[in-house]
């Protein structure tokens, strides 16, 4: 009897462990397991090294504000972050308004098939998607609109797991993926028939930078669709809580500095972009999009422990505990920031390159 009972004790602790780690590891999009996390391209060994690395950046603020600085610092942001994003998170590293009736999966599809939609692009036509990160949009949309999507990130890890990603969906044929940074992009001057970026161009130090890299590979006429991270007209510079908010989100999400709504339209302007449309997709009747931040708290004491545990055991790196914890206090900051209204993370910019521009270039 005892032994049974042993038996039946040791299969109970079996199966816990195996639906705690199996079942609810794997990130909705089913793309990385908690067994599986890693550092990117960063040795297991170096992967607190680097994170130690990551916020010395903000120990000399300078350094981050410079173009030439920003890919060494946000690659290393992403290095360590992409598998628990994709783990906990999902393939498209992105917010989206909650939809009554819909999963915060389709929400998240909708808003990327919305963005492909106002960029108004054939079947058929060649697009660039300006931060693809592992490619959740970009499936997305190519599956949506059967345009070819050239996707360019700045981390070779992402562009591994990416090239993966599509070839499992079926989309390798529409989907490409490029390593490189997107303000000296490895493509010919009006080259594609449209662009989007989704809370990617928030990582240049200097907005009109990028603009002016897309605006170059764009062929005149095309669209450009972007969704920024933006201060919004309820923030305060003398409000400490306010300013705390901000740059609680800026160093748990590698930004260079947070924008202010106010300036997104007039960097796309300097660099010749005609504004079409530009609207707060996180306003109201928009239903709060940090809802699944907050429901995510449970979740995220399971994964903390279970990232502890994996840590402790020697399957994780060690680092992969402190870049879990950055990333909750990040998402307090993101759930302050919306709770308040003084932060946006979709300010939707939809701008044309003119026709003008042939005879220029």
């Amino acid at each position: 009897m005892d032994s049974l009972a042993l038996f039946c004790t040791g299969a109970l602790l079996a199966g816990g462990l195996y639906w705690f780690v199996c079942i609810l590891g794997p990130a909705e999009q089913k793309g990385k397991r908690a067994v599986d996390l890693s550092g990117g391209s960063i040795s297991a060994e170096k992967v607190r090294d680097n994170y130690k690395q990551y916020w010395s950046f903000f120990r000399r603020p300078k350094e981050i504000e410079t173009a030439e600085k920003v890919p060494d610092f946000v690659d290393t942001f992403y290095n360590l972050v992409t598998d628990i994003y994709e783990w906990g998170w999902g393939q498209s590293f992105h917010f989206s308004p909650s939809i009554p009736g819909k999963s915060h999966r389709d929400a998240t599809r909708l808003h990327e098939e919305m963005a492909v939609d106002l960029i108004d692009v054939k079947p058929g036509e060649r697009i660039v998607d300006v931060g693809c990160g592992v490619g959740g949009p970009m499936r997305a949309i190519a599956a949506h609109s059967r345009a070819k999507v050239v996707g360019i990130t700045i981390n070779e890890y992402q562009v591994k797991r990416a090239r993966m990603h599509n070839k499992k969906a079926g989309l390798d044929s529409l989907c490409e993926v490029v390593c490189g940074n997107f303000l000296e992009m490895p493509f010919q001057d009006n080259s594609f028939d449209g662009a989007y970026s989704i809370e990617a161009t928030c990582h240049a130090p200097k907005l009109e930078d990028v603009y002016a890299e897309v605006f170059r590979v764009l062929k005149p006429g095309s669209l450009f669709v972007s969704y920024e991270w933006v201060t919004t007209d309820k923030y305060r510079a003398d409000n400490p809580e306010h300013v705390e908010v901000i740059q609680g989100i800026e160093r748990g999400d590698a930004l260079p500095g947070m924008r202010s709504y106010s300036d997104i339209a007039e960097s796309a302007k300097k660099v010749g972009f005609e504004v079409v449309k530009e609207k707060d997709l996180a306003k109201p009747p928009a239903l709060p999009w940090w809802t699944r931040l907050k429901m995510g708290r449970i979740a995220y004491w399971r994964n903390h422990i279970l990232v502890t545990v994996l840590a402790a055991v020697g399957i994780a790196p060690k680092g992969t505990v402190d870049v879990h914890e950055m990333l909750f206090k990040t998402a307090d900051y993101l759930t302050r920031g919306g709770d308040s209204g003084i932060f946006s993370p979709m300010h939707m910019i939809l701008l044309r390159k003119p026709e003008a521009a042939a005879s220029e270039s």
